[in-house]
């Protein structure tokens, strides 16, 4: 199964691999027990990192993907009941997504602007992104202002993406757009695919083998994290020749 680790550790690596500087920081939300990860990234040395765009990617690790993670679906339905056959617990396609979020930004070094030119920096920005975005679901540009003689002022050219990783997801990415659930003539909701996902061997006893699902992204993500990456290092360079464009 996949650790909070591994998924910190396949970022970093592919980081490094497309030639971002990674400054990564971890902690623990003391109330919620999630573990939480958050990492800058830019290009090229740290020492111009002021005059450089750059990108804050986050996720939160939540106490079921770590117990998933030690004990795997089976030990988690364990912790509550006895097993059976449409316990959720052993459906991890309806675990919801590991979520990364990519707060890009740009500072704007006190450049005037008026609010037709930002309006255009921030549709050709939006319209670059997701040019160069493989694996994003979702790209807002905005602005942040400041206060500056009684007058607010363009301080910085930001750009949120969110990528979504079905980690727990039987299928990976094949079931990362899945349609929504059905019923079957047994009474239970299931998904799409869910039958071949029941394994019913008939034991000495006459009982039903119940057989949970068994996601492995570990075989998939490190590629997958590459791809984020190298849309980060794209969509970098992209604000950065967004805002050298002349007003």
């Amino acid at each position: 199964m996949l650790t909070f680790e591994d998924v910190t550790g396949f970022f970093l690596k592919a980081a490094a691999e497309v030639g971002l500087t990674a400054h990564p920081e971890y902690w623990i939300n003391s109330r919620t027990m999630e573990r939480e990860f958050a990492c800058t990234c830019h290009i090229g040395s740290c020492e111009q990192v002021e005059n450089s765009s750059i990108c804050t990617v986050s996720f939160s690790w939540g106490s079921l993907d770590t117990a998933l993670s030690l004990e795997g679906p089976r030990g988690v339905c364990d912790f509550f009941h006895e097993p059976h056959a449409d316990c959720p617990h052993l459906r991890t396609r309806e675990i919801p997504a590991l979520v990364l979020d990519l707060s890009y930004s740009l500072s704007l070094k006190g450049t005037t602007f008026s609010e037709e030119s930002l309006l255009s920096l921030t549709q050709m920005l939006r319209l670059r992104a997701s040019e160069h975005s493989s694996r994003t679901i979702e790209t807002r540009p905005g602005v942040t202002l400041t206060l500056q003689d009684h007058r607010l002022a363009p301080e910085s050219l930001t750009l949120q993406q969110r990528v979504e990783l079905p980690i727990w997801h039987p299928e990976g990415l094949r079931g990362l757009h899945e349609s929504s659930p059905y019923q079957y003539s047994g009474g239970q909701t299931l998904s799409p695919d869910w039958s071949h996902r029941y394994n019913y061997e008939e034991e000495e006893e006459g009982e039903a083998e119940i057989v949970a699902d068994d996601p492995h992204p570990e075989e998939w993500l490190p590629r997958v994290m590459v791809d984020v990456c190298q849309d980060i290092v794209h969509v970098l360079e992209a604000l950065s020749a967004v805002c050298s464009l002349p007003d």
